[in-house]
């Protein structure tokens, strides 16, 4: 079924064209677009007219024509004037109506196609035999973008998105959920994933000069197989989740670099609190003091290099090696050593995991 806003944009087009007003109204007589001033009710001429078999009829100086939806009747059309030159522009807006019918309703069939694509809610056969009737190419590299807007059934977003992509027969955009918008989009054979963060960069760019806020963009990794675009939005969906754990910070995230991230995502919470219990016995990374933890966090963003620390510190090389003895002697981890500073490091993000975890539980 086609908006009422688009059929009135159709036939206010029409009238700029040919001066004449239209009025698009539903079997039952009922007004669903229209050019006219003011409009009298027509009901009963409308009803009599769908019941009888005239696909088109003068009535009072009007012109009635019936608009089919394969061979369902869906809409009158009303034209104002009663010659031959009005009834010669009814017809092409008869036909402008219902092509508009057709490719809507292909629009929709596709958007459907791919909703159950990025669900798995495809049989492989049907994947291929699917998109064979709907044009939809199966073996080209795909990407899937995954929009998280602030709103809920923020219907302006999909329709900023949508003119964005210039309406680009190869990519499709749609929404499985209230809150994020998927893009699934072709790219050439030499796209990198530099390039991909610069299409994400600019979508997200573009959107907020919009006025959408608190947007987050993820996008998982290329795909070459139709079948295979559900993986794809499965790394995404991932990459929105952990990004907004690790990388909060960050509004573009690609799946490719979230890292050890997405596999600490993945822990039971007892797991994790067993780890943390058996690693600080019973402390928490988070009981040190601001001070304990910028200098672990820079210690870390050095890669464990001591000069470079206490010179981004502004502190002496020994004030710093007695902060990471004392942090030693507390924890038994001296994060001089590899194999300690990479304990260190992933008991902070599975800290960091429980307490997002938890947030979501309140």
């Amino acid at each position: 079924m086609i908006s009422n806003q688009i059929l009135q944009n159709t036939i206010e087009g029409l009238k700029g064209i040919s001066r004449i007003d239209f009025c698009v109204m539903d079997t039952d007589g009922k007004s669903l677009a229209s050019t006219f001033p003011e409009q009298s009710s027509y009901e009963e001429e409308i009803i009599s007219f769908v019941n009888s078999p005239a696909d088109s009829q003068v009535v009072q100086g009007y012109q009635f024509f019936k608009i089919f939806d394969e061979h369902q009747l869906e809409y009158i059309l009303m034209a104002n004037g009663g010659g031959d030159d009005v009834y010669m522009v009814g017809k092409i807006a008869v036909f402008q109506i219902q092509n508009l019918l057709v490719a809507y309703k292909e629009r929709f069939d596709k958007d459907n196609f791919i909703k159950n694509l990025l669900l798995d809610n495809l049989l492989l056969v049907d994947i291929y035999n699917r998109a064979k009737k709907l044009h939809i190419d199966t073996e080209v590299r795909r990407v899937i973008f995954i929009i998280e807007t602030k709103n809920e059934k923020d219907s302006s977003a999909l329709d900023n998105v949508r003119s964005l992509l210039g309406n680009k027969a190869k990519d499709f955009v749609t929404a499985v959920d209230e809150k994020n918008i998927i893009i699934v989009k072709e790219v050439d054979a030499n796209d990198s994933y530099a390039e991909l963060g610069r299409i994400a960069q600019n979508i997200y760019d573009i959107l907020k000069n919009e006025g959408e806020e608190d947007i987050l963009i993820a996008y998982g990794t290329v795909v070459n197989d139709i079948k295979e675009v559900s993986k794809s939005y499965k790394e995404a969906k991932l990459a929105l989740d952990v990004g907004k754990i690790f990388f909060s910070d960050r509004r573009v995230i690609a799946y490719s670099t979230l890292g050890i991230g997405r596999l600490i995502y993945q822990l039971p919470i007892p797991l994790c609190k067993m780890f943390i219990r058996e690693i600080f016995e019973g402390k928490s990374p988070d009981d040190f003091d601001e001070e304990t933890l910028t200098t672990i966090n820079k210690f870390f963003e050095n890669n464990l290099n001591v000069s470079e620390t206490s010179r981004q510190l502004y502190i002496h090389r020994n004030t710093l090696v007695y902060r990471l003895d004392k942090l030693q002697k507390s924890t038994g981890l001296d994060l001089r050593v590899f194999e300690d500073a990479i304990t260190f490091k992933i008991a902070l993000m599975v800290v960091k995991y429980m307490k997002y975890m938890e947030s979501l539980e309140y």
